[in-house]
């Protein structure tokens, strides 16, 4: 914060290159394969076939349309089409045996285009890396040559939906990755979407999908609480990312709940369930809630009233806000009054770590570089102060709309 603007960085955005200009980020092995494959390609997705598609990679259009809300650094997650992919990363599903070494190939093109895409606006992206689960020793590999190239958002870590054939996010197979991110001090960042299973194109399956695809992102805070990742690895940190945050009181609740019964020691008294927590108390080392004060984080998306409330109770230096540009559920171009609507009435200082004192510490921007740029371009400290009287026409975020779920599982 200067001395009355907030510095503003969205821990949640997305960027991608057009389907074609991934070509030269392929290895050369691969141009044959990729071009026989993007001549029979068809998007589905429809805003990455509109007008507005270049905000994914214009990176002049983009920078001047996260300043016009007052925005100044984005966290910088995956959008577009990689090579080889069928829908955008993000929501494909696990690729086959067969379809493995073409969609890694896919990704670390990806990995490159974005370390040059972020290299245009030199600290203001911090970009966030994609690997696959199935070959943890290649993920390794990925983990580090990204941090080398420059790419400061961590990895984004895949889901292990039930088919996936993966092994669950508790498993020890995965030990190696958390080691590599700990040591780099790489985030390791699960987006919201990204672990559901498929559940087919019906009307009753895309509902059920929208009710339970926070439910399955929500997973990997218990996997790697109760498999004992973070005591193993004490430098590993998560982010759960555009999952909402209001959940997050009541599931730790519920998490230190279970740990209370499961685990049994000469200190607690006998429960029934303590045969199904022999070993736990060893592996995880802390209760969930301390776990999560001491390395964990939330990429809150365009934070809605209701959960404001929360905020100590989830923790302070813990909730990061992302705009989600440039999808249509994001604050752009209202992110301003996404802001006034959420944190009017929050002391200024807390709506600073929670704008961007919090993102700069997790994600390594450089406060003082930003700061010129906020300060001519951040949101008023006493703008932000003012109540919001009335929802922009035209907005579409759920940052808007009235009222609000809190999830409890």
């Amino acid at each position: 914060m200067t001395d009355d603007r907030y510095t503003v960085i969205s821990a949640d955005c997305h960027a991608g290159a057009d389907l074609l200009d991934y070509r030269p980020y392929l290895e050369s092995g691969y141009h044959e394969d990729f071009d026989a494959w993007a001549a029979a390609y068809v998007n589905p997705h429809a805003d990455l076939l509109a007008d507005t598609a270049d905000r994914n990679w214009n990176s002049a259009r983009r920078l001047a349309e996260l300043e016009a809300d007052g925005i100044v650094a984005e966290v910088v997650f995956p959008n577009t089409i990689p090579p080889f992919f069928p829908s955008a990363s993000l929501m494909a599903p696990a690729p086959t045996r067969t379809e493995f070494e073409q969609r890694w190939a896919g990704l670390r093109a990806h990995n490159r285009w974005l370390a040059d895409f972020c290299a245009e606006a030199p600290g203001r992206r911090a970009g966030v890396a994609q690997i696959l689960l199935h070959d943890v020793d290649e993920a390794v590999r990925e983990v580090r040559r990204t941090r080398e190239a420059g790419l400061t958002g961590g990895v984004m870590l895949p889901g292990t939906p039930p088919g996936s054939g993966l092994p669950e996010l508790h498993s020890g197979a995965y030990d190696p990755l958390w080691a590599v991110c700990a040591e780099l001090d790489v985030p390791v960042n699960h987006h919201g979407g990204s672990a559901s299973p498929p559940l087919g194109d019906e009307p009753a399956a895309r509902a059920v999908f929208m009710v339970e695809t926070t439910w399955f992102s929500h997973r990997a805070l218990w996997h790697l609480i109760f498999g004992g990742a973070f005591r193993r690895h004490p430098g590993l940190r998560l982010v759960l990312t555009e999952q909402g945050s209001g959940w997050i009181p009541g599931v730790l609740d519920m998490l230190d709940y279970y740990h209370g019964r499961l685990v049994a020691s000469a200190s607690r008294a006998a429960t029934a369930e303590a045969k199904f927590g022999v070993g736990l108390d060893e592996a995880m080392g802390d209760s969930p809630a301390g776990i999560w004060r001491d390395h964990c984080f939330v990429g809150a998306s365009f934070m809605r009233p209701h959960e404001v409330p929360l905020r100590h109770r989830i923790g302070l230096d813990k909730i990061m806000w992302g705009s989600d540009y440039p999808h249509d559920e994001g604050t752009h171009p209202h992110s301003r009054e996404a802001l006034r609507l959420a944190y009017a009435g929050v002391p200024a200082d807390e709506t600073a770590a929670m704008l961007g004192t919090n993102a700069a510490r997790v994600y390594g921007f450089d406060l003082a570089r930003l700061a010129p740029l906020a300060a001519r371009v951040g949101p008023r400290v006493s703008d932000i102060a003012e109540p919001l009287d009335e929802i922009p026409p035209d907005a579409t975020s759920p940052a808007f709309a009235p009222g609000g779920v809190v999830r409890v599982w």
